[in-house]
């Protein structure tokens, strides 16, 4: 696990790394890391989530990363005794994710992040608006069911207005396709977080 102060070390040792190198990458991050280095949440991070890379306006699947990052991002990792998995979708920074490009993205996604550069390695941050979405559907998903107490922590610390969860709602419908998202998928995790909706709401 990480906390804000590791996680920006290990950034940083890794734009450095490319740097020296000669290699820039531009990645664009979801999940607990790029709340962190925002400071939205404060809980400890396993890793940081790359749904895509980011060519000269064009984004790319970040599935699997090109080898040179991936070596890099091994190499800082042992160096920072950060957690390293067999394979590159566990490692400390990683596109297990980067199905959601493929997904879709909530509307205007791309307008409202935020860029952090460190040397080689740029990163571009989801805006807490489409945190709200993304974790909505996190914590709907029966996939993500060992994950839930992590989703609905920072659902709470998001503090979405009725207006976003009206958004987040419709964009997770919108996925899921299934006519009883809301009743049987939204509606529960909502009443966990004292949060009361009707359908016609969303």
């Amino acid at each position: 696990m990480m906390d804000a102060e590791q996680l920006e070390l290990a950034l940083e040792t890794l734009g450095a790394v490319l740097l020296d190198r000669g290699l820039t990458y531009d990645l664009v991050a979801i999940g607990g890391g790029a709340l962190l280095l925002q400071e939205i949440v404060h809980r400890p991070t396993e890793d940081i989530d790359i749904i895509a890379l980011a060519d000269d306006g064009a984004w790319t699947y970040a599935k699997p990363f090109p080898k040179p990052l991936e070596e890099a991002i091994k190499q800082v990792g042992q160096a920072l005794s950060l957690p390293l998995e067999a394979t590159a979708d566990k490692d400390w920074l990683n596109p297990g994710p980067a199905i959601l490009l493929r997904l879709g993205l909530p509307d205007g996604f791309e307008e409202r992040l935020e860029t952090r550069r460190f040397g080689g390695l740029i990163l571009r941050l989801a805006s807490r608006y489409d945190f709200i979405h993304l974790k909505l559907w996190a914590a709907t998903s029966t996939s993500r069911s060992s994950r839930l107490q992590v989703d609905m922590s920072d659902l709470g610390a998001l503090e979405p207005t009725r207006d976003e969860w009206r958004d987040a709602i419709r964009w997770c419908a919108k996925l899921d396709g299934r006519p009883d998202f809301f009743e049987f998928h939204a509606e529960p995790v909502l009443r966990r977080l004292g949060v009361q909706m009707e359908v016609e709401d969303e």
